[in-house]
């Protein structure tokens, strides 16, 4: 039989090694050292350092930092996973020249970056610009909703919270009573009058907390001044619906230039809906911008895409007023789009519904009224009826003559419906408003094509934060934290980009 050196996984080797030969060109961690070593400026944060003459040597911020950086690139988000990472393995060790910081003091200095985090964040931008990374024509703007450090169950209206409390109160009163009458019984176990005691501590403790909630913060008021639901744990984050249900988190927004998907621009908002981001998006955007050199008129004549859900009257006027090139569809633009018609085509064949649009009806002017096919009339039911922006006069079939009509089946949408209604729209009045301006410019063939690159603009960004970088949730709390996480990641983005594309890491 043949021979072999015999090997044991247990057996224990003290090595020597060179923590800089780790840190080789051509890899994230060399160009990750670089920029920190090189561009970034931490004079800002060693101002909240107080250890000049006495107290414990700290760990430089830059050794901090990196390992950060490093740390989100490759999918790693806990402070106590990139402590064990600084224990193990050897390009954190290398970056660290062999420190070990703990895991609090990991935590403690993302969560002291607030004030900090935006100038480091435009040094790295300054450094894409001057590598040639941005194209400065074409942005895209979108927003990820992702859940917050915070549960949906400790979130409602101050009325519903003080509900809560109220049934934990008497939910309580029931536990404590039912506690001592099986205090006098004597065959009542040990264990059984701790986990009774564990469910006591735990009522009050969660009683209290919603108590301290209410009298220490006042109700969440909406753009019509109605209560939003408020969250005891995270009052910052805000319930949102997504395509995987409603989550109780941010909305975390990004601008991204087109040429290398660099974000110029990152931000977390507690809001859920996208209608009244734009302006405060593109003041940081600017900011940004004039960091670096570049005049405040540096986006005007730029081209903006978004999609949809940024379709406001809100938004538009940030868009006339920042003189963007803006391509912002409405939600009804993928039915006007030609090259949408067979888009059922690859569904199950049904039978088609005949559904009698409006040249199938007549207009009486003398009456002003429309006759329908089976011969009854639509009278006038509202002169100006507002819908996505277009304005219509809206005309209405008595409930009656639609419900033995012989040609019902034909001309209703669906057998629920009881009358038939038409929206006129009125030409003269659609024109004067920034939606349906709106609307006839993103209808052209010409923008088609332009708003066409948001998708390969935006949305790679997002996978690659969401699934490269495995950022599928906050787990800092408050508004200015989790900015500080976004931005965080936005910037290990941008350095990979640098990595990829630029000069610095070869």
């Amino acid at each position: 039989m043949p021979r072999y050196k015999p090997y044991d996984y247990r057996q224990r080797q003290l090595m020597s090694i060179s923590l800089e030969d780790q840190i080789r060109p051509g890899t994230m961690e060399y160009v990750i050292h670089l920029l920190v070593e090189n561009e970034l400026d931490f004079s800002g944060i060693e101002k909240s350092y107080k250890n000049d003459n006495t107290g414990r040597p700290a760990i430089d911020p830059r050794i901090l930092f990196k390992n950060i950086l490093l740390a989100h690139s490759k999918g790693i988000t806990g402070s106590r996973r990139i402590e064990q990472a600084c224990k193990e393995n050897i390009l954190f060790m290398a970056l660290s020249c062999g420190q070990t910081p703990d895991h609090s003091t990991i935590a403690a200095f993302v969560s002291g970056m607030t004030d900090q985090i935006m100038p480091l964040f435009q040094k790295v931008l300054l450094v894409c610009d001057s590598q040639g990374l941005l194209s400065g024509t074409h942005f895209s703007l979108d927003g990820l909703k992702l859940p917050s450090n915070a549960s949906k169950g400790w979130s409602g209206t101050f009325d519903e919270l003080s509900v809560k409390k109220s049934k934990l109160d008497d939910k309580l009163k029931r536990l404590m009573s039912d506690h001592l009458d099986q205090d006098k019984d004597k065959s009542s176990s040990d264990d059984d009058h701790d986990r009774r005691d564990r469910q006591i501590k735990k009522l009050k403790r969660s009683s209290e907390r919603i108590q301290k909630f209410l009298d220490s913060n006042e109700p969440r008021l909406g753009a019509r001044n109605k209560e939003k639901k408020s969250n005891i744990t995270d009052n910052d984050s805000a319930k949102m619906s997504t395509s995987h249900g409603v989550i109780q988190g941010y909305n975390a927004q990004a601008l991204v230039d087109e040429k290398h998907q660099i974000i110029v621009h990152g931000s977390a908002s507690g809001k859920g809906q996208d209608n009244d981001q734009l302006e405060q998006i593109m003041d940081g955007a600017k900011a940004n911008m004039e960091a670096i050199g570049h005049g405040s008129d540096y986006f005007e004549g730029r081209q903006l895409s978004a999609d949809s859900n940024y379709h406001s009257n809100t938004n538009l006027k940030t868009v006339i007023a920042e003189k963007l090139d803006a391509y912002i569809p409405d939600n009804l633009f993928r039915k006007r789009d030609s090259r949408f018609k067979t888009r059922d085509r690859h569904k199950p064949k049904t039978k088609s519904k005949i559904r009698y649009e409006l040249d199938k009806f007549t207009y009486d002017s003398q009456t002003d009224t429309y006759t329908c096919p089976a011969g009854g009339q639509l009278v006038l039911y509202v002169k100006r009826n507002k819908i996505n922006g277009i304005v219509y006069r809206t005309y209405r079939s008595p409930v009656a003559n639609c419900s033995d009509c012989k040609l019902r089946s034909e001309c209703l949408r669906t057998k629920k419906t009881i009358r038939r209604q038409l929206n006129i729209p009125i030409e003269h009045h659609n024109p004067q408003t920034l939606s349906q301006k709106m609307i006839v410019k993103i209808d052209k063939p010409e923008s088609g094509k332009i708003y066409e690159k948001r998708i390969g603009v935006v949305e790679p960004v997002f996978g690659n934060i969401r699934a490269c970088k495995q950022l599928d949730r906050f787990t800092l709390r408050g508004q200015a934290k989790v900015d500080v996480q976004w931005l965080l990641f936005c910037m290990v983005h941008n350095v990979e980009k640098i990595l990829n594309y630029g000069t610095l890491g070869v």
